[in-house]
């Protein structure tokens, strides 16, 4: 396996751990919300929770994408009771970090224990995204990944279109800024 290849494998990662609970990060497009429609109804979860925070750019839109995540998720077939929208409030910066804490704190304030969870995440954003709901929800809950598939470019060439290697360069790039310089805010 080449370095080039092995960098895309190594970011979209999937990994579940067999958890009850689904985390859709809401910024998630159609095909990617697709995708994640197909995994809870296939994994046997009980309860999904769509994460983000408000939607800027599209003011006729409003809201978070936590709550749009979660009316498009319904319409997938997903049923109504089991999704939960848990939004973020703005912030600069850290959007999945912040998005791991709201999931923690819906967890308290809902009386639900966490031992585990899935997040379902875009294709190479997959291990960054599992990091941080690690280090925000810390050692006693055990987080499992899925990297949903990429539609843009072919994920064995990535590094032949110009797509691929904007994405994967760009998620590199960020996870290996969160492997070693990120430090959560108090």
């Amino acid at each position: 396996m080449t370095l080039a290849h092995g960098l895309h494998d190594f970011l979209a990662v999937t990994e579940p751990v067999g958890a009850r609970v689904l985390v859709v990060e809401g910024w998630l497009g159609p095909h990617e919300l697709n995708e994640a429609a197909k995994t809870f109804q296939a994994g046997g979860y009980q309860r999904v929770l769509t994460t983000g925070g408000p939607i800027h750019g599209w003011p006729e839109r409003g809201g978070t994408f936590a709550e749009f995540a979660a009316d498009y998720l319904k319409t997938r077939g997903v049923p109504p009771g089991a999704v939960t929208a848990v939004p973020s409030p703005m912030t600069p910066q850290d959007h999945t970090y912040y998005s791991a804490l709201m999931v923690r704190e819906w967890a308290k304030r809902s009386g639900v224990t966490l031992e585990a969870l899935d997040v379902f995440s875009q294709d190479t954003h997959a291990r960054r995204s599992r990091y941080l709901y690690r280090l925000a929800l810390g050692p006693k809950v055990k987080v499992g990944i899925y990297s949903s598939p990429a539609d843009e470019y072919d994920p064995d060439r990535w590094w032949a279109s110009r797509v691929g290697l904007r994405e994967v360069g760009r998620q590199a790039a960020g996870f290996a800024y969160v492997a070693c310089c990120f430090r959560p805010p108090q």
